[in-house]
C-alpha cells in the first residue's frame, strides 16, 4: 500500500471521553467519532474509571466510524494510541483488570509518597540524597500530591495488598488499551517517567534503574517492558479486529501520553515551538534540547515521544473542567453537557466587559501542579458583588484560566530562556474564538489555532504510527499540520488584564496558608 492510500486509526482515551479519528499519512483528518464515560469520585481524594468502559467506548466509536468508512477498511495501515497520562491499571497474566483504574486526579497515595520521599536533611519535603538521585537520573521526583503513578501503586501496596500481590503488570491507561489491541504488555519511554524509576539521561535509550527501583519499593517484575513511542509493538488480535471492524494484524505502535502526543499533533516537533492545550486539564509545552529541572515550580524536561528529544512537562489541573463546573451552575446539574451550552456561555461571556467588572475566578478546583505544586488549593470567585451577573461569571472563568496559563507561561519562558511566540493552540478550548482572544490578550502572545483542535492529541497518536511505519518523517510534520485562525493581543485589553493578573497572583500568595489549614487531612 502506498503512502497516498494509507490510513491511520488514532485513538485518544481522555478523562471525559475517547476520540477516534482516521487520518492520512500526514495527519489530515478524514473522519472522527467520540464517546463519553464516567469519572468516579471517591472519599479521601479518590478518582477512578472503569477500563472496561474505556474499551466499550473505543469499540462503539470505532465501529461507527468504520461502518461509515467501510470501503477504506483495508487501507488502515496502523493504529496509534494516546491516553490520559499518570494513571494505573493493575492486570493479571491474562490481561484482565483487577480493579478500576486509578487516574491522574487521585491523591490517595499522598501519605505513602510523602513517607517515601521524606527524611533528614530535606528540601521542600524531599530527603536531600533521594532528591539528588531522582533529579540526576530522571529529571524530576515523585509529586508530593500523590497524583503520580508511583503513588497509585504505593496506595495499592499499602491499602489493597491482595490486589498488589495478584497484579502481573501495572499499566498506564494507554498501555492497557494497547494490551486490549495486541495482547502484549508494553510501556513507552515517555509515559513510564511518572513512576520515577527510569534513567532518562539518554532520551533515546531510557531504561529502568536498579537504585531507583530499590528506592521506590516497587516490584520491578510488575512493570512493563519499555519501547520507543513510534515502535511497533504487535498486531491487532482477531478478537479486537472483530470488535472494532479493522483488519486483524494491523500494526500498532507503542504511542505516547496525552501531553507528548498533543505536541506532535499540533505540529510542534522542533525545539522552542510552543503548544498550549486546553482540555479537561491544560498544559504549555515545547521540545527542549536537554534534561533540566525546576523543582520550585514543578517543571522539568522529560523524554519526548520523539526519540532523543526532551519536552517541557508543565501541566495545570483545571481548564475545561472549570468550564464544565460553571456550565452545571448556569444551566443545571442534571442537563447533559452539550456543545450548545458552551456556545451559549461564550455568548454570555461576550456580553461582559474585559475584566468582568473586577470579578476574578481562581480555577484551582482540584489543586494545582505547576507553577506551584499544591494539592490543597481550591477554586474561588473573588470580588463578587450584587452587580455580578451571569455574563460576568461566565467571562471570569475564561479569564481565570487564562491568568493561570499566564502564570505558567512566565515560568516556562524563564525555564527555556526563550520567548513563546507564537503559541499553537489545541484542545476543545481552542474552539472558542472568545477564549482564544482572551488568552492572546492576557498572555500578550500571538495565538495560532490548530485545525480540528479537539482532535490534536488523537492526531498526534496517528502521526506516531505514521512515522513508526515509515509513511512520513518528523521533518515533514511542522509544515503538514494546517492552522485555521490567528489571534493577536489588543493593547488596551492587555493593560486591563495585566492589573487583574497581578491581583490573581496576590490572592494565591495571601491565601495559600489558609487553603492548607482548611483542606489538609488530619
Amino acid at each position: 500500500m502506498d503512502r497516498e492510500e494509507s490510513r491511520i486509526l488514532g485513538i485518544d482515551v481522555g478523562t471525559s471521553s475517547c476520540k477516534i479519528i482516521i487520518t492520512d499519512a500526514l495527519g489530515n483528518i478524514i473522519d472522527t467519532e467520540s464517546e463519553t464515560y464516567t469519572v468516579h469520585s471517591l472519599p479521601n481524594g479518590g478518582s477512578e474509571q472503569d477500563p472496561e468502559e474505556w474499551w466499550r467506548a473505543i469499540v462503539s466509536a470505532t465501529s461507527r466510524l468504520m461502518e461509515r468508512r467501510a470501503a477504506e477498511k483495508e487501507n488502515i495501515a496502523g493504529v496509534g494510541v494516546t491516553a490520559q497520562w499518570s494513571g494505573t491499571v493493575p492486570v493479571d497474566k491474562n490481561g484482565k483488570q483487577l480493579r478500576n483504574a486509578i487516574i491522574w486526579m487521585d491523591t490517595r497515595g499522598e501519605p505513602f509518597v510523602r513517607e517515601l520521599i521524606g527524611g533528614f536533611p530535606s528540601i521542600s519535603g524531599y530527603r536531600l540524597d533521594k532528591l539528588l538521585n531522582w533529579i540526576r537520573k530522571t529529571g524530576g521526583a515523585p509529586a508530593r500530591s500523590g497524583k503520580d503513578s508511583i503513588a497509585h501503586i504505593l496506595f495499592l501496596k499499602n491499602e489493597e495488598p491482595e490486589i498488589y500481590r495478584a497484579t502481573f503488570k501495572f499499566l498506564e491507561p494507554k498501555d492497557y488499551v494497547n494490551l486490549r489491541l495486541t495482547g502484549n504488555f508494553f510501556g513507552s519511554y515517555d509515559d513510564m517517567v511518572v513512576h520515577w524509576v527510569t534513567d532518562n539521561r539518554r532520551a533515546e535509550n531510557v531504561r529502568y534503574d536498579r537504585s531507583l527501583l530499590k528506592l521506590s519499593t516497587l516490584d520491578p517484575d510488575k512493570l512493563p517492558q519499555l519501547k520507543q513511542s513510534m515502535e511497533v509493538i504487535g498486531g491487532v488480535t482477531r478478537d479486537a479486529s472483530e470488535e472494532l471492524g479493522i483488519p486483524a494484524g494491523t500494526k500498532v505502535v507503542a504511542g505516547a501520553g496525552d501531553m507528548q502526543a498533543s505536541l506532535i499533533g499540533s505540529g510542534c516537533t522542533e525545539y522552542h515551538h510552543y503548544h498550549l492545550y486546553l482540555g479537561t486539564s491544560s498544559w504549555l509545552t515545547t521540545h527542549f534540547p536537554r534534561k533540566k529541572t525546576d523543582i520550585a515550580h514543578n517543571i522539568a524536561s522529560l523524554p519526548s515521544a520523539i526519540p532523543g528529544k526532551y519536552f517541557v512537562a508543565a501541566e495545570q489541573e483545571s481548564a475545561g473542567n472549570s468550564l464544565e463546573f460553571i456550565r452545571r451552575i448556569l444551566f443545571g446539574a442534571e442537563r447533559p453537557s452539550e456543545a450548545h451550552d458552551y456556545k451559549e456561555m461564550d455568548k454570555l461571556a461576550a456580553e461582559a466587559a474585559p475584566g468582568s467588572q473586577g470579578l476574578i475566578f481562581a480555577p484551582w478546583l482540584y489543586g494545582e501542579r505547576a507553577p506551584v505544586e499544591d494539592s490543597y488549593l481550591r477554586g474561588a470567585f473573588i470580588n463578587m458583588s450584587l452587580r455580578t451577573g451571569r455574563e460576568c461569571i461566565a467571562r471570569s472563568v475564561l479569564e481565570g484560566v487564562a491568568y493561570n496559563v499566564k502564570w505558567l507561561l512566565d515560568t516556562v519562558e524563564t525555564f527555556c530562556n526563550h520567548l513563546a511566540e507564537p503559541i499553537r493552540f489545541g484542545g476543545g478550548g481552542a474552539n472558542s474564538p472568545l477564549w482564544s482572544q482572551i488568552l492572546s490578550d492576557v498572555l500578550r502572545r500571538r495565538i495560532v489555532i490548530v485545525a480540528n483542535p479537539t482532535y490534536t492529541t488523537a492526531r498526534g497518536a496517528a502521526l506516531l504510527a505514521a512515522v513508526g511505519l515509515g509513511l512520513t518523517s518528523w521533518e515533514e510534520l511542522p509544515a503538514a499540520i494546517p492552522v485555521t485562525g490567528e489571534y493577536t493581543p489588543d493593547p488596551e485589553r492587555a493593560k486591563t488584564y495585566e492589573q487583574r493578573y497581578k491581583h490573581f497572583k496576590q490572592f494565591y500568595s495571601k491565601n495559600k496558608k489558609l487553603y492548607l489549614e482548611m483542606n489538609r487531612r488530619n
